[in-house]
This record gives C-alpha cells, structure tokens and sequence, in this order.
C-alpha cells in the first residue's frame, strides 16, 4: 500500500508544554549520539496529541532528533500504526480483516463502518467524529471477529452490537471494552471444561477491561498530564539515565592535527562553569551569493540550516571559529539546545572548511539523504 503525506497540511506544530518535557525525557534514555532512537516515542506522542502525523509534526520531531526530514517520514511512513492523513476526533476504529476474524464475520462489519461511518477507509463521518480502516492480525483470533478502539480491543463482534457501539462513540459515550458475547476473556464459548473453580471467584472483568473501565474515558488521547514526568529520565536507581549519564570509553591515542582543528576542538569545549554569551560574527549574505551545504554537518537538516541562515550564519569556517561563549549564543536560539556540542558541529566545519571530507557528509551525499 502507498502511504503518502496527506495533501492539506497544517501551517505548524509544536508539543504542548507537557508534551514537550516529555519528549525531551525520552531523549535522556539515549546515550550521546543516539537520540534518533527516540524516534517511535516522539512520533506516537505526536499522533497522541493531534490524532494523526502531519509534515509540521514530523519535521518538528526531526529537528529535535537531528535527523534528515526524509528518514523520519521513512519511519512514519513503515509503520501502519501512525496515520498520515487526519482521523475522527472521537475515535479511529480498526477492524480486523486476517483469517480468523474474516472467516468469522469481518466482513459484516466493515459494512457497517461503510454505512454508519463513511464509504471508504481513512474517510470522516460527516460530523467528522469517527474514522475506520481494515488492518492486519491484531492477534486476538480467538475472539474474532473483532476491532481496535482507541487503546482497546472490542472482540467477539456482530454487525448489531458492533454498530451500537459505533452509535454510542458518536453520541459522546465509552463503551465497555473487551468480549461482547458475555465471554470473560477467550475462553471456550462452551464455557470452562476445567479450572471451574476459579468461575465463581473471579472478578466481574478480565484484566484489561478492568483498566479500561478504571479509566472511562480511553479513546481520549494523551496529553502529557496523565503521571509526572521525570526530566532528566531516572532509572530504578535513581540516577539519570541516557546521554548525559552513558559511559564514555577511554579514548584512543591522537595523531597530531593541523593547528585549524585543533583550535576548534578547543573553543568546542565548554568550561565547567556558566559560560557567557557572546555574539559570533554574522552575515547580511552569503559571500559572493554561494553559501555552504551546512546539512552536510551532522545534525543539521533543512529547517535548521535555514534557521541558522536567519542568523546569519553561511559557511563552514563561520561555525570552525566560534568560541565556547559563542556557541553559548547560538544555542539559546535553537530549539533544542545542546545540538552544538553533541553532534560535533564545529569539529566537522573545521574539516569541511579546509576541504576535508567528513564521514557524514560522505555518507549524506552517497545516501541523498541531504537536500541541495
């Protein structure tokens, strides 16, 4: 199946503030360099916060990570479980059409999303409410035919208590989850043929239902106000884990290296206590109108590169010369600070300044995973 970027798109996205210090937790999980392996979360946390992925918020999750916008719509794009095109506010119904739930009726109930929800998949109701799609095995053969409903499942399904519960999410209310035949959990419709014991005892719902039921709201989407969040990202231990706590192995010896980036390295490196800003010098213009790729600098994409354009930054031997004040300055005015220092920026533009070629940069340009 095509999966393409819907085609009316929003102007922006951002994280609501909660959202935000969220996010910015689950980067802490990631040793130094690693943080585009926080990519699942914050894309999820994204559709959680609009109902679906639009260009804004994957470009917005880019940025944060230091990734090329095409490898974050690579993931995006994979995963059937991030929607690309916008869904119902209250609800997007899945339904299940593999073996076990097509033998059993999923059919029928496809046909009431066509009748009560709109004629094809990925389409709004017409009060814009609810949405459907069929998807692959979600694994709960057992109790087919069935659908997934916001965070749960809906199982042992007919086309008339299917469709009262597609009524009741239109009328504002939360059905109860799990099997709708009266069944506690997938045991044999025949009833137990051992364990009977446990019949009499156990509670009124099986496990998950339970905790839906808890709930009573769980087609609402997260907001970043559920738990607190713990910024930096603490272990069991208590102590800070991801890229602030990693382990740095000892470090090979050096070979000597040309005095330009030796004094990068050195203005490269913070000193213990609060640095100072300081203005770098900045540029109205490219020189002779030619700017440098600055996206062949790890960690830099598109958007960043034009960020660092509106301040007036254009070439390599530019960002080689700033000095630990400096970066100072330039950090306060990026997004996610930080990105200076942990992705190597003025390292890599003292070689790229002097005609050197970094491995990122070689493997950009092999790639195309930068754009001109």
């Amino acid at each position: 199946m095509l999966r393409r970027l819907h085609p009316e798109q929003p102007e922006s996205f951002s994280f609501t503030a909660a959202n935000q210090q969220w996010a910015e937790a689950q980067i802490t999980k990631y040793p130094e360099g690693r943080q585009a392996s926080a990519v699942i979360p914050l894309l999820w946390r994204a559709q959680e916060q609009e109902g679906w992925l639009s260009r804004p918020a994957i470009e917005s999750v880019a940025d944060m990570l230091g990734m090329a916008y095409i490898r974050v719509l690579e993931v995006a794009s994979f995963y059937f479980m991030f929607q690309l095109q916008p869904v119902g506010s209250v609800a997007h119904i899945q339904v299940c059409g593999t073996t076990s739930c097509m033998i059993c009726g999923a059919e029928d109930l496809i046909a009431v999303c066509k009748e009560k929800i709109a004629a094809k998949p990925h389409e709004l109701s017409a009060d814009g409410k609810l949405s459907w799609e069929e998807v692959e095995c979600l694994g709960s053969c057992t109790n087919a035919p069935m659908a997934q409903i916001g965070k749960d499942y809906y199982e042992d399904l007919t086309a008339e208590n299917f469709g009262k519960i597609i009524d009741d999410l239109a009328a504002g209310k939360v059905p109860t989850p799990g099997p709708q035949n009266g069944r506690y959990a997938a045991e044999p419709l025949k009833g137990l043929s051992s364990l009977a014991e446990y019949e009499a005892g156990k509670p009124k719902y099986n496990a998950s239902v339970e905790l839906a039921t808890d709930l009573s709201d769980t087609v609402k989407r997260i907001d970043g106000t559920e738990v607190p969040i713990l910024t930096p990202w603490l272990g069991k231990d208590g102590k800070q884990a991801g890229a602030s706590a990693a382990a740095k192995p000892p470090k090979a010896p050096e070979t000597p290296k040309p005095a330009v980036k030796q004094a990068a390295e050195a203005n490269a490196k913070p000193k213990p206590e609060e640095v100072k800003e300081d203005q770098p010098e900045t540029l109205t213009a490219a020189r002779d109108g030619k700017p440098d790729d600055l996206k062949l600098l790890k960690g830099v994409g598109p958007k960043l590169e034009e960020t660092l354009n509106e301040l007036g930054f254009y070439h390599y031997d530019q960002i080689a010369a700033w000095t630990p004040e400096q970066v100072a300055w330039v950090d306060a005015r990026l997004k996610f600070k930080g990105r200076i220092e942990r992705d190597g920026w003025i390292e890599q533009a003292a070689k790229l300044a002097t005609g050197e070629e970094t491995e990122f940069a070689k493997r950009a340009k092999e790639d195309g995973t930068y754009e001109d």
